[in-house]
């Protein structure tokens, strides 16, 4: 069966010079130049829709578009059909990266937020103070007394965040090195944190243990005593929103030198982090390892636990809570990643909003939300969105498709292939080298302090003034378009109603 591209190239050839940048640029074969007959010949099989072809074009002369070409019947639809032409033929499971990005409600864009006026007046936040710092961990909320009556406070370990946004966990191999440095530079500048995922920390990075969080998850690549202590927290990975249930797989065409060296195997071998974590089957097994991981650092780091969103999250996070973690990272099942089963990607899973809010309540009438702080992440896409996580029970969030954005990514959604064309998503040396450290450090700095700003505006106009009178404050959300059940979970009135 012939296969059908996915996109269609438009080339207009009274503007084309015939320069071939095109071709120099992509690193998925689509252009060639034909000598013979003095033009360029496009393939447009092999397009992923990168834009870098159409960026680098001098002229403006190409223009990408979806295929146009539509099969006839309304419930098999061309994707479909392409899908199942394509397993018939190879017989193995289809791949996809980055998030879901199927249909389904985005309930950030069914929130609207709420604003002051004549008798809560609203805060201008270029005259008045504005706290938008953050801390994450365990906190001190029974008052004890010594023998003359003192005070006494027990300091649990905690992270201290300028700005409530973190930098998601993504593998060296997942994404490029010139893509770590770019992160951690970032997070040092900023005064929040980067987390290096499931790949291991490259040693070049130790020095800048206090801004790093390393990450232990069901591989234990890259992981021992000396890379547990040069972090700031240490992270278990038990899930990731873009594939709950599962592990990982990196190819060994990405295992590099330096990515053997990292994760501690062999060069040029397969990476597969199995499904579950071997030594976990239960809340006490994960008190354990928690346990285990605070006594190698001399109870100096707090311990976070990442899971998926799954429909029985609230139960799953009321146990983490209880296991002596001092974090919880929840990801939505909009989370991105490198590559993942489609089917999984697609049908696994439940929205980050809905899943907050469950978490937050439950937690809260169990009288333990005080013991953990939340981390939210999986489709955070603006500061608005920031805004009502944090309102819907978040302490903090976690970017990671937004931060490859802002590094120059263009959402091809083939980081499958290693094939990058902007230097982010592979391993390639040609391609690495076209990702400009200190640019995509600069962008990556612009973008969270434009969020912050605009945080501060909304959290000003909103009449509040700090993060923590934010944290949880859903009465200062409402919610429009939304069925009276998804309301009753998300613990959020109708826009309207008083």
């Amino acid at each position: 069966m012939k296969k059908q591209p996915k996109y269609e190239i438009i080339k207009d050839q009274d503007r084309c010079d015939t320069c071939r940048a095109c071709e120099f640029q992509c690193a998925n074969g689509v252009y060639h130049y034909d000598a013979e007959k003095k033009k360029m010949i496009i393939d447009s099989l092999s397009c992923v829709n990168c834009q870098r072809c159409v960026e680098y074009c001098h002229q403006n002369a190409l223009k990408i578009i979806a295929n146009r070409n539509e099969y006839h019947h309304g419930y098999w639809q061309m994707e479909d059909m392409q899908e199942i032409y394509q397993q018939a033929e190879h017989g193995g499971m289809l791949l996809s990266s980055m998030g879901n990005d199927k249909a389904y409600p985005k309930y950030f864009d069914h929130l609207l937020i709420n604003a002051s006026q004549v008798t809560n007046p609203s805060i201008d936040p270029l005259r008045e103070p504005m706290e938008v710092r953050t801390f994450l961990g365990k906190r001190t909320h029974h008052i004890t007394r010594d023998t003359n009556g003192n005070i006494q406070i027990k300091v649990h370990p905690h992270l201290h965040l300028k700005t409530p946004i973190l930098f998601a966990g993504m593998s060296l191999g997942a994404i490029s090195y010139p893509a770590h440095q770019a992160l951690l530079e970032a997070a040092k500048a900023l005064g929040t944190f980067y987390n290096c995922g499931e790949g291991g920390l490259p040693k070049a990075f130790y020095s800048d243990k206090d801004s790093i969080i390393v990450q232990v998850a069901s591989g234990r690549f890259g992981v021992d005593p000396t890379y547990l202590k040069h972090s700031a927290a240490i992270e278990i990975k038990i899930g990731q929103g873009a594939k709950p249930g599962i592990g990982g797989h990196l190819p060994s065409r990405k295992n590099s030198a330096l990515i053997a060296d990292t994760r501690m195997i062999e060069e040029g071998s397969e990476a597969i982090s199995p499904a579950p974590h071997h030594d976990i089957y239960s809340i006490e097994d994960l008190r354990q390892l928690v346990n285990s991981l605070k006594e190698a650092t001399q109870y100096e780091k707090p311990i976070i636990v990442k899971v998926a969103a799954v429909h029985n999250i609230a139960a799953i996070c009321s146990g983490i809570a209880r296991s002596g973690a001092d974090i919880i990272y929840i990801d939505g099942m909009r989370g991105g990643s490198g590559a993942v089963p489609t089917r999984i990607r697609d049908h696994v899973g439940i929205p980050l909003e809905l899943a907050l809010a469950s978490v937050d309540q439950t937690l809260r009438e169990e009288g333990i939300r005080e013991d953990v702080s939340i981390i939210a992440a999986g489709g955070i896409r603006n500061s608005a969105d920031v805004l009502k996580a944090i309102a819907l029970g978040a302490d903090a969030v976690a970017i990671g498709t937004a931060a490859l954005i802002a590094m120059g990514c263009h959402m091809c959604c083939d980081c499958t292939k290693g094939n990058c064309n902007w230097g982010i998503a592979t391993q390639k040396d040609a391609l690495v080298k076209r990702l400009h450290v200190e640019q995509a450090k600069r962008q990556l700095i612009h973008l969270i302090q434009a969020w912050t700003l605009e945080l501060k505006e909304m959290m000003g106009g909103m009449g509040i003034c700090s993060i923590e009178a934010l944290r949880g404050n859903r009465m200062m959300l409402r919610g429009i378009h939304l069925q009276e059940e998804e309301l009753r979970i998300l613990q959020v009135k109708h826009a309207g109603s008083r």
